[in-house]
């Protein structure tokens, strides 16, 4: 069943063309990539989808009813963003409470005590229990990424959308995220759209890849037929190499040295 369904995309800032009628569909409890360089137009399509940007034509769909229009709080639409978007001077559950009082959508549901205990469950899922008094600057970058996460499953959107989330992080970090992200996904059946440029962290995270560059899609396919069957050129260039590269990279860092070895 389609949970979101995108036609005709169109956008331009200025002269520059962005998106050149883009159209796709979004499958419920998903977890779909958007992949490709900079400047493709993947984070404007995110940003289309949440009501943050108007496309100049085309469609959106959610659940067969149009919300192209529509504004962001009425989308029932999350986002996690790739500078956090918290409140410095909150506490981690400040963060995730706060959000839950102050959200349109939600606004009069919770007292202050019932989004405390909101907020603690959703923290202990995505492993701060132990740091809810905390203020951000005490925390990791990894640690600051997971109240972002924490305080948009707490809104329970039907559609959670990330905008390259694990691009500031490092490798460690990003690994155990990406094995998070996974689980947390499974437990609740969100719809989850992921902007990234990595390759090889759409294919460790995606039931189906975007691939897109120039404000078009060159693919949208599950990451074993994207492998078995490239579409085009750009696919076996930007996509397969890349990934072929990183592979053969880590099994040579993976593998001793004859002196290490003694």
């Amino acid at each position: 069943m389609d949970k979101l369904v995108i036609n005709n995309l169109t956008k331009s800032f200025g002269q520059t063309g962005v998106l050149h009628d883009v159209s796709f569909t979004v499958r419920e409890g998903e977890f779909l990539s958007i992949l490709g360089p900079s400047g493709c137009g993947k984070t404007t399509i995110l940003r289309i989808l949440i009501g943050l940007e108007t496309a100049d034509s085309g469609s959106i769909f959610k659940d067969g009813e149009e919300i192209t229009s529509l504004s962001p709080s009425k989308r029932k639409m999350g986002i996690v963003f790739q500078n956090y978007a918290l409140f410095e001077n909150m506490s981690v559950l400040k963060n995730v409470a706060y959000a839950l009082r102050k959200s349109e959508t939600l606004r009069g549901t919770f007292s202050k005590e019932e989004a405390n205990q909101k907020a603690r469950e959703m923290l202990e899922l995505v492993g701060l229990s132990g740091h809810l008094e905390k203020k951000l600057a005490q925390l990791s970058g990894g640690q600051q990424q997971r109240v972002a996460i924490a305080r948009t499953l707490a809104l329970n959107p039907d559609v959670i959308l990330f905008d390259e989330p694990m691009s500031a992080l490092d490798v460690d970090t990003r690994l155990s995220l990406r094995s998070e992200l996974k689980e947390l996904q499974k437990r609740f059946g969100t719809t989850m759209i992921y902007i990234t440029h990595d390759q090889e962290e759409a294919f460790a995270l995606s039931d189906r890849i975007m691939v897109m560059d120039a404000g078009e899609i060159h693919q949208l396919d599950t990451p074993a037929n994207i492998i078995d069957h490239p579409a085009d050129d750009y696919i076996r260039n930007f996509v397969i190499k890349n990934i072929e590269i990183k592979i053969h990279s880590l099994i040579r860092f993976a593998v001793p040295t004859e002196g290490i070895c003694k």
